[in-house]
């Protein structure tokens, strides 16, 4: 079993920073990958950025490419999720999700676990 909690949300302006962070429980978190996922008022819960179990293997969506960076400490149990030159359309509610297995995935339907988000809001 494993129990994800994110922080780090919050109001910032266009152009601005923010990191967050998923925390986890279990002591097999380190065998998981871990993705964020986002889902804006009225859309679908889209993929945002994947890291695989070792913190080898990253994947981001086009749309967050050079502009996001995740990254995991194991000794922590955490994952960090570094947002830079934030835009309005980043604005949502972000989730991170845990996924047993070696692969990276994007698809939520294969993550077994998640948090309960974090809103992030970027103003114009």
């Amino acid at each position: 079993q494993v129990q994800l909690v994110e922080s780090g949300g919050g109001l910032v302006q266009a152009g601005g920073s923010l990191r967050l962070s998923c925390a986890a429980s279990g002591r097999t978190f380190s065998t998981y990958g871990v993705g964020w996922f986002r889902q804006a008022p009225g859309k679908e819960r889209e993929f945002v950025v994947g890291i695989n179990w070792s913190g080898g293997s990253t994947y981001y969506a086009d749309s967050v490419k050079g502009r996001f960076t995740i990254s995991r400490d194991s000794a922590k149990n955490t994952v960090y999720l570094q947002m830079n030159s934030l835009k309005p359309e980043d604005t949502a509610v972000y989730y991170c999700a845990a996924a047993s297995g070696l692969r990276l995935y994007t698809a939520s339907y294969l993550y077994d676990y998640w948090g309960q988000g974090t809103q992030v809001t970027v103003s114009s």
